[in-house]
């Protein structure tokens, strides 16, 4: 099985186990402090993912961790120590990723990049959430970025899919046209 196998096996776990106990969102932010303090921790970081410590090591410090964390969600709690126990810690950041995935689905949000070639103004940019909100039939959280070889347009990314209008696009269809004819 792939390491994106199973943390996606983990995150779904998570997910559902945390549906049971009600609100996903709380184990969410859970897993979030969590990974967060990996990565901003490098001697923390390489203590949990490093092949060399042995799991037993790695869960007592996690178990340490989690002491100073006393709100954390019992279902992320089992999750963080069955990883340490199975040395799995290093899937932690997909496993992050995936169960947000999963959270923004359940709640009906999806996400999309927007590139243009300048940066657009807020109120540009609320006219695009409210297009694409209308064409998702899902509530929008637009991340915006600007690359200037784009010319023109944007390049609008909802998932697996991609809208591409921007000019840069346009002349390369157009020059292929060209060359073809």
């Amino acid at each position: 099985m792939t390491d994106y196998a199973a943390a996606k096996r983990y995150a779904r776990a998570l997910f559902e186990a945390s549906l049971d106990g009600g609100d996903p969102s709380g184990p969410g932010q859970d897993l979030t402090t969590f990974t967060r303090l990996l990565d901003e921790h490098e001697v923390l970081s390489r203590a949990l993912l490093s092949p060399g410590i042995p799991p037993s090591r790695k869960r007592a410090v996690v178990e340490a961790v989690l002491a100073r964390l006393p709100d954390c969600a019992p279902v992320v709690r089992r999750l963080l120590l069955m990883l340490a126990d199975r040395d799995r810690l290093a899937l932690l950041p997909a496993v992050h990723d995936i169960f947000h995935d999963q959270l923004l689905d359940h709640r009906r949000i999806v996400r999309a990049q927007v590139t243009t070639a300048e940066p657009l103004e807020p109120g540009r940019v609320a006219t695009i959430t409210r297009t694409l909100e209308a064409a998702t039939g899902r509530e929008v959280q637009v991340e915006t970025t600007v690359d200037a070889e784009l010319v023109g347009g944007m390049v609008t990314r909802i998932g697996g899919t991609v809208f591409d209008g921007s000019l840069a696009h346009h002349i390369a269809r157009l020059r292929q046209r060209f060359m073809t004819a």
